[in-house]
């Protein structure tokens, strides 16, 4: 893979913009929707033109705001999930459309002398400006923006500027609230859906009317609609406010109906004389609060707008960005198009997360309807670490909204004939939607995930208050299901060992299997930290003990079981091969031959049936290797390096999960160029559209990932039980990397170079860290420095000198390879 893949000649290389000086192709559409995306992590608008026309998906989107529908399993089965629930694609307020001389501007078909797009990183805003030359020669000079407010998470701001360069014409702008969630386009037909093959990652459709209309309204500029989803019931209002400014003569005409609201302005535009119009969009929506109160916060919320005016938000939106980039802005010398891509990601993640307040994190965000709009494992995994690191206030949202599950994953637990709690693989509403039980429910190992990540919150950000009152339940609930789920098994030496059956690990390309280390690995920490934190509270907050204690009927027998369970937990080794067998019977399949795999077989799961991938060693996504990060303190850098030259050659990279973490350990155990290649395609997934589905929307884990790459993988940071110690990596054509940590109230800034590391301590009290063993006191202003003799051991990429094929098994049993293909018949089959 090309070290800078993009287009620049179509991309130009801008460090703090994502720009584009080429209007998207019917190709390539929807990855542009995607990449110009705009949100605040509770509402969310794809990069659809102003202009609305030709897309690939229109798409406005409020985090948590969905349908349900009835699942419907061919053969049904006690506890199958029944609830199946999607994102709905909310009413469109982007559209603005444009008539020159009775000319619509559609960018496909527009004379255009030149066009920008860009997407500001410091500003939030995505601005367009393009010169139009008419059909009959006039030349028109149109700028717009648009902005998602990370201040007032209900806002979204567009301006819009028209300028005749050449000529006098009559203009006429319509700007609508349009409901495309039910069918309808630009023209008010029905709208074409995106039509393709099949594939699980896309999202389903509707067969009837989602949004059923509440009321709506025009007063003055202002129009309103209001709606009430037919099956979950709930509620939205969208309203819209305008403002026009301009010395040329003008009328407006305002009207509203059930799926359409308009404010039409016609003017006689003269050459030279701008016209700025101005549209304020504002959403609210609710589990269930009646349209007409929703339309009253919708007034409040035009008022504040209107007394304050836009340059109040343009303003208050580049403070905020301002913060974000002191605690967030990781800096690579020498490298702008790793800078550029690095910085890209870390935006989407404040779109995704920033104002989630306590919803979940969608897989895509809010850049588009990719898996239904559900949240998984991904958000406690990939995302909290950085948010834990970055902005700690919004991981705390973020883990309350597992709080809020609890319900719900108690009566899931019943449902499996289980102790605790069980947390949804795939929901919205909390319920789990996951149809195919075999690669959802059966990953029991999101409550090893969801405990994991209160724990690191914990640890990092000192905020005991929110692990007594909240976390403590989620850890006890979930450490009681690990202990009600394993079972005792008493082997020849007399020795008692704990088991997990009929599980799936993170590689869905392994399902309901024995003892996956993952998921042992995860559970035996899930356990301790429990008990040890039930310990703690006894001592150090006895009240906030004996609440929880009553609260849950927690016994301190309990807590004893935990720890005997986490001592005796099974953790598979194979001393033929020396690794860790990813489960029970993996090391039994043959593997499979991805090096003469045909590249369009691939991904797996697109191209064979499920039975034929679970049959062979093949991963989809890092398992072992990913237990071998997050639990690294449990493992020598010997086993890490086994564990890794064994699983990566197996690795598909059919999700976009694996390479960030292939590229962690990879730089730990020293495969340096590895390290570079996975991370390049972790941060690239998108901007590239590697994996030839960034029109669905953003890999929000893999941006994630790409923090991780670059603190837990390049930095060489590791976090164990709250001490933090780096062994960095840094890759050889990078001359210094630096990056801002905030450590329990406190915030260092982290420097890097070939040579030496240095802390600064910049904000809170003064924290300790250690680099290859040595203790460091970050406690002041003037950095503190430790001198490094290299950067970790360098070993050439794995190849052939390191065959997978070949080696023997324990019973004696040569590994093989071959791709799984059909063979015909000889003979054709007779009467």
């Amino acid at each position: 893979m090309s070290s800078d893949p993009l287009n620049r000649w179509r991309y130009p290389l801008e460090e703090w913009r994502l720009v584009e000086v080429e209007p998207p192709s019917a190709d390539d559409l929807g990855t542009t929707e995607t990449l110009f995306s705009v949100g605040n992590g509770y509402l969310g608008m794809r990069g659809n033109p102003e202009e609305g026309r030709k897309s690939y998906a229109h798409g406005t989107f409020i985090n948590g705001f969905h349908e349900t529908w009835r699942i419907r399993h061919a053969e049904e089965a006690f506890g199958f999930a029944d609830t199946g629930q999607t994102i709905v694609n909310v009413p469109d307020t982007k559209t603005m459309k444009l008539y020159v001389d009775d000319e619509p501007l559609m960018l496909s078909q527009a004379d255009l002398e030149g066009y920008e797009r860009a997407l500001d990183f410091r500003s939030g805003m995505l601005t367009r400006t393009l010169v139009w030359r008419t059909p009959s020669g006039k030349r028109v000079k149109v700028d717009s923006s648009r902005m998602v407010s990370f201040t007032d998470r209900h806002l979204a701001l567009y301006e819009l500027t028209i300028t005749m360069l050449e000529g006098d014409a009559p203009i006429v702008v319509s700007s609508q609230i349009l409901n495309r969630q039910d069918g309808f386009d630009d023209f008010r037909r029905p709208e074409v859906k995106p039509v393709g093959n099949f594939d699980p990652r896309r999202s389903s459709r509707f067969n009837g009317r989602v949004l059923q209309p509440q009321g709506h309204w025009s007063v003055g500029n202002r129009t309103a609609l209001g709606y009430e989803t037919t099956d979950s019931g709930m509620t939205l209002a969208v309203g819209t406010d305008h403002y026009i400014d301009t010395d040329n003569e003008f009328e407006s005409i305002a009207a509203a109906e059930d799926d359409l609201g308009r404010q039409i302005y016609r003017i006689e535009a003269q050459q030279g004389r701008s016209i700025v119009v101005r549209k304020a969009a504002v959403y609210h929506s609710s589990r269930g609060v009646p349209v007409p109160e929703l339309f009253d916060r919708v007034r409040r919320t035009l008022d504040r707008v209107r007394d304050k005016g836009f340059g109040h938000y343009w303003k208050a939106q580049r403070e905020w960005l301002d913060d974000f980039w002191r605690n967030t802005d990781v800096v690579i010398e020498g490298q702008p198009h790793v800078q550029q891509a690095a910085r890209w990601c870390m935006l989407q993640l404040a779109q995704a997360a920033a104002r989630s307040d306590q919803h979940g994190i969608a897989a895509k965000g809010l850049t588009g309807s990719g898996y239904e709009g559900h949240y998984f494992w991904d958000t406690e995994i990939y995302l909290v670490p950085f948010l834990i690191y970055t902005s700690p206030r919004v991981a705390r949202n973020v883990l309350r909204f597992r709080v809020g599950l609890l319900p719900k994953a108690r009566e899931r637990a019943r449902v499996l004939s289980q102790d605790g709690a069980l947390f949804p693989w795939r929901t919205i509403n909390g319920e789990e939607a996951s149809a195919y039980y075999a690669a959802g429910t059966a990953q029991y190992h999101i409550d090893a995930d969801v405990a994991f990540a209160f724990a690191k919150y914990r640890d990092t950000s000192g905020d005991t208050e929110f692990m007594y009152r909240d976390g403590a339940a989620v850890l006890v609930e979930t450490a009681r299901l690990w202990a009600d789920l394993g079972f005792w098994r008493t082997e020849r030496d007399g020795t008692e060992t704990f088991h997990i059956h009929g599980v799936t690990g993170p590689d869905e390309y392994t399902t309901v299997v024995n003892n996956n280390m993952f998921t042992n690995v995860m559970a035996r920490a899930n356990l301790l930290n429990a008990a040890n934190l039930m310990r703690e509270m006894h001592e150090a907050d006895p009240v906030a003990y004996q609440r929880v204690a009553e609260s849950l009927g927690l016994r301190e027998d309990e807590i004893d079981e935990w720890e005997r369970c986490a001592g005796g937990m099974v953790v598979l080794f194979d001393d033929t091969l020396g690794i860790h067998p990813q489960d029970d019977i993996f090391l039994q399949g043959e593997l499979w031959d991805l090096e003469n795999t045909p590249e369009d077989k691939y991904p797996l799961l697109l191209n064979y049936h499920p039975l034929v991938i679970y049959r062979f060693q093949v991963i989809k996504q890092a398992d072992v290797v990913l237990a071998l990060f997050l639990q690294g303190d449990q493992f020598s850098l010997e086993q890490k390096r086994a564990d890794f030259e064994y699983y990566d050659p197996i690795t598909t990279g059919d999700s976009t999960l694996s390479a960030v973490v292939q590229s962690i350990i990879a730089a730990e155990v020293g495969y340096q160029d590895m390290a570079m290649e996975y991370f390049r395609r972790g941060l690239f997934v998108d901007l590239a559209d590697l994996h030839s589905n960034a029109r669905d929307g953003v890999h929000i884990a893999s941006t994630g990932g790409v923090w991780n790459a670059l603190v837990y993988g390049f930095a060489g940071m590791r976090d164990y039980q709250g001490d933090i110690t780096f062994d960095p990596r840094l890759p050889a054509e990078w001359p210094s990397m630096v990056f801002p940590l905030r450590i329990r109230g406190a915030r260092i800034r982290v420097s890097l170079q070939r040579d030496n590391i240095s802390f600064t301590l910049e904000e809170g009290d003064p924290v300790e860290v250690s680099v290859r063993g040595e203790k460091v006191c970050v406690n002041g202003p003037d950095p503190v420095r430790v001198e490094l003799d290299g950067q970790g051991i360098c070993l050439p990429s794995l190849d052939d000198t390191h065959p997978v094929t070949g080696n023997r098994r324990a019973d004696g049993s040569v590994i093989t390879a071959l791709v799984p293909e059909p063979h015909q018949s000889d003979s054709v089959g007779t009467d």
